[in-house]
């Protein structure tokens, strides 16, 4: 009980030969406005903490557990895209000792439904870009059956030639 009085306890001091009421409640007012405009800067404060991707120094910072995954470095951008849509925290590490290099990334786990969905979602992008045949291949394809459209074309006009 003691340390709660006092660290209610508000000390003002104020100079003057005569003290009235007025003066006291004048100083008052002053305080208690100062000591708001302090409340509410610290309140700014709190509500200033990085979003989305920071430094692994800033976001050991917010005292949260931190957990992490492996990422290669064509699947960053992807990871950063599912990030930034569930509001996650993170931060990229790169382990240069390792050919190629591999990137960790760093997140806070404090709400760990949102965490799921969003690795559920990235790991289903990831699996739909590797299903997906590649633009050169399906080019290629293509190129092959133009090919093969005009030999049939070739062949069908040579073999009219030669019957007359």
């Amino acid at each position: 009980m003691q340390e709660y009085v006092n660290d209610r306890t508000i000390c003002i001091s104020i100079k003057g030969g005569r003290i009235s009421a007025s003066i006291l409640a004048k100083a008052l007012t002053k305080t208690l406005r100062i000591m708001e405009s302090e409340h509410a800067k610290s309140v700014a404060k709190k509500k200033e903490l990085p979003q989305g991707k920071q430094t692994l120094k800033d976001l050991t910072k917010q005292k949260d557990k931190l957990a992490n995954i492996q990422v290669t470095n064509k699947n960053i951008g992807s990871f950063d895209r599912v990030a930034r849509k569930y509001d996650i925290d993170y931060a990229l590490k790169k382990d240069r000792s390792v050919r190629p290099p591999i990137y960790y990334v760093f997140f806070k786990a404090k709400d760990v439904d949102v965490m799921t969905a969003a690795f559920k979602e990235y790991t289903n992008r990831t699996a739909k870009k590797k299903a997906r045949p590649s633009v050169c291949q399906k080019l290629a394809k293509a190129m092959q059956v133009v090919k093969d459209a005009i030999n049939q074309q070739r062949a069908k006009h040579k073999h009219q030639k030669h019957s007359r």
